[in-house]
């Protein structure tokens, strides 16, 4: 019997799992908020929002004044005397010891919109590391996602082997019995043990892929230490009903990689505004206010003195720097446009393909039910037409595979159909942590 392939998909199912991280288990909600708490990489995104964050904090500043306060000692050797009679003492037009204190105040009083540039430009780029955020924890929980699934989807397929790896023994004591009463041959018991062995064969690379998946959800959970992770949860279909044109208008208004492509253009205008405005005059005043010593008569007696003073900056001439600033800037701004129309095109690719997955499986599901029924009947009439002489071991034993099969397709099926209805949600830009 063929193995069943998992069939790995990056995507999406009912959320129907609901509950907490528990001591012995963990539920669909529990197994991606265990993730998300545990991964790195959310923490270090994190600290690039503080650091974002930050940064506007700092733009801020630029529209307090600065003060700055100063205290200095100065002393020179030798001074300048001036003798204007022989017998005055030497006129000195400094003293030796000098002490000047003061508090210097700045501020910017027009600089025709740089600040707010500034600070629109920072406030930008914290808004793409907050949205970055999300664009991960996004991934992570849809990895939860999937292979918590893929533990429950490998769990069911490994009873439908036990079922049939049952049915098969209880042939084969069938098979001896009939042996011993003289009414079957020992290579119809030979046969059915092969069969046996054939299903056992596939329960064994099952539970190779149950422990791969555990260990998979081990690493997302930076828990290397488990040899199986504990999860819980049923595995049924749930059908939802489908509306691609309303899931199309919520992936382009909640889809996190639209929202960065936005950011990328919000950006780059930003950053435009920015450069225009660098060529602008600015106009600032600044004050200094404290004391000093070296004021005649008296040179060394500390006086109060003040200084007011306004000065425009006008840039005049830069080589051309600001003009190719501009063209690089309105170049990123088109790029962005262009990466937002690939990403919108995307978004409905995603969701028409998830859509397609989701009717797909659907109508997978409702050809396994039809196929179980009938290998069902087909296995019940095998057996009795065996019994009654009419019919093969070799019937029995073909029954018995087509009615695994049709088990595992329906699994299958559901499986599909599970993590399709997540994909939607994931094409759709639904949070589901």
């Amino acid at each position: 019997m063929p193995l069943l392939s998992l069939g790995l998909l990056s995507g999406s199912a009912a959320y129907a799992q609901q509950g907490s991280v528990l001591s012995d288990s963990l539920t669909l909600d529990g197994t991606i908020r265990s993730v998300l708490d545990a991964n790195p990489a959310i923490t270090t995104l994190e600290e690039e929002v503080n650091a974002a964050t930050s940064r506007v904090t700092q733009t801020r500043g630029g529209f307090l004044p600065q003060v700055t306060g100063t205290a200095t000692y100065t002393r020179i050797d030798p001074v300048v005397k001036l003798q204007l009679s022989p017998d005055s003492p030497p006129f000195q037009f400094a003293p030796n010891n000098n002490y000047d204190t003061h508090i210097t105040i700045q501020y910017g009083l027009l600089d025709f919109g740089k600040k707010d540039a500034t600070y629109n430009l920072a406030e930008s780029r914290r808004v793409t590391a907050v949205d970055q955020i999300n664009v991960t924890r996004r991934d992570l929980a849809y990895s939860a996602v999937q292979v918590y699934y893929n533990i429950l989807f490998v769990r069911e397929s490994i009873k439908v082997q036990d079922e049939q790896i049952a049915s098969l023994r209880q042939h084969q004591r069938e098979m001896e019995k009939r042996v011993e009463g003289g009414v079957s041959t020992r290579f119809d018991v030979t046969t059915t043990q092969v069969r046996i062995t054939q299903a056992q064969n596939t329960r064994i690379d099952l539970e190779n892929q149950l422990r791969n998946q555990q260990v998979q959800l081990a690493r997302y959970l930076h828990k290397p230490e488990y040899n199986e992770v504990p999860v819980r949860g049923t595995f049924t279909y749930q059908p939802q009903p489908l509306d691609v044109q309303a899931a199309l208008t919520r992936a382009l208004e909640n889809r996190p990689e639209v929202k960065l492509a936005r950011d990328a253009e919000a950006t780059a205008s930003a950053n435009l505004r920015l450069i225009e405005k660098s060529n602008l005059p600015l106009l600032g005043v600044g004050a200094q206010l404290g004391g000093k010593n070296g004021y005649q008569p008296n040179l060394d007696k500390f006086r109060p003195n003040s200084t007011l003073v306004a000065q425009l900056s006008v840039p005049i001439y830069d080589g051309g720097k600001n003009k190719n600033q501009r063209v690089e800037a309105q170049a990123n701004i088109r790029g962005s446009q262009a990466r937002i129309l690939d990403t919108q095109e995307q978004v409905r690719a995603d969701v028409h393909q998830a859509a397609n997955n989701l009717q797909s499986s659907s109508a997978r599901y409702d050809n396994a039910v039809t196929q179980i029924n009938q290998a069902t009947d087909a296995l019940t009439r095998a057996k009795a037409r065996y019994r009654y002489d009419v019919g093969t071991n070799l019937d029995v034993l073909d029954a018995e595979t087509q009615l695994a099969q049709a088990r595992l397709a329906r699994l299958q099926a559901i499986y599909n159909y599970t993590l399709g209805q997540y994909q939607l949600k994931r094409a759709t830009g639904e949070q589901i942590w």
